[in-house]
């Protein structure tokens, strides 16, 4: 799937859209190929990562003792 959604957002980045006089329809909605590639990815990362979710980033602490 994620494949699928790679291949749709090069298609919609290449201009696949139609021009009726004034008036241009796209085939496909550019956000919405990205999101679905977002979690499809996070699928994949979640796989490749043993079912884990990944952190969003590293924490920090300050044991520093300063107040």
């Amino acid at each position: 799937m994620l494949e699928h959604y790679a291949q749709a957002e090069i298609a919609v980045l290449k201009g696949q859209s139609v021009r009726f006089g004034e008036r241009q329809l796209t085939h496909a909605d550019l956000a919405e190929i990205r999101k679905g590639r977002a979690e499809w990815q996070a699928v994949v990362d979640r796989e490749a990562n043993g079912g884990r979710r990944r952190r969003a980033g590293w924490a920090t602490a300050d044991f520093g003792g300063s107040t």
